[in-house]
């Protein structure tokens, strides 16, 4: 059965959005293999609304040299509010999701990547539906901005593997505990 994995660049304080302000003076080449790792591993991208929305906006114009992978890989999304999901190899999934995603992890082939989409992750990981969780976590507090675990959440995970970049950067990656 295919795994859901889902990789994410996160600060110490918990904050996922907009690594792109923050993240990108720890990024190097190490950090390049891991991503690169998991883009290989998998064969599928799983999706939530909002990152579909601003892939669905740049990568099919994108003259970047991972364009092609990104609109040529089949993608999952996930949403109650779409009614479409007209980017190249998208299927709209609403409705019941352990069921369909089921449904896919059953499918031949790679991983299923989640990227981005902190709240879907967060459902994943309440619906035990999601296999990993692998955290580049970035040794800076942004104070602000979407965080991983909203004040509340209980999420009990166990630790598969960890390494400590170069960067101070430590990736981790976590299985769910009650699985």
């Amino acid at each position: 059965m295919r795994k859901i994995v889902a990789g994410l660049f996160i600060s110490l304080d918990g904050v996922v959005e907009a690594p792109e302000t923050w993240h990108f003076p720890y990024f190097n080449e190490e950090m390049g293999e891991i991503v690169g790792e998991q883009m290989a591993a998998a064969d599928t991208m799983l999706l939530g609304r909002v990152t579909y929305d601003g892939f669905a906006a740049y990568w099919p114009d994108s003259q970047d040299e991972i364009a092609p992978q990104m609109n040529d890989t089949p993608k999952i999304v996930v949403s109650t509010t779409l009614e479409s999901a007209d980017w190249k190899n998208s299927t709209l999934v609403s409705g019941e999701l352990a069921k369909s995603l089921t449904y896919f992890k059953q499918q031949p082939g790679k991983d299923i990547s989640v990227v981005g989409s902190p709240t879907l992750v967060q459902s994943l990981l309440r619906e035990n539906l999601l296999d990993e969780l692998r955290l580049l976590i970035h040794p800076v507090a942004i104070g602000s901005g979407k965080r991983l675990f909203a004040q509340g959440d209980r999420v009990a995970l166990h630790l598969a593997s960890s390494r400590i970049l170069s960067t101070g950067v430590i990736y981790a990656v976590y299985e769910p505990a009650a699985k």
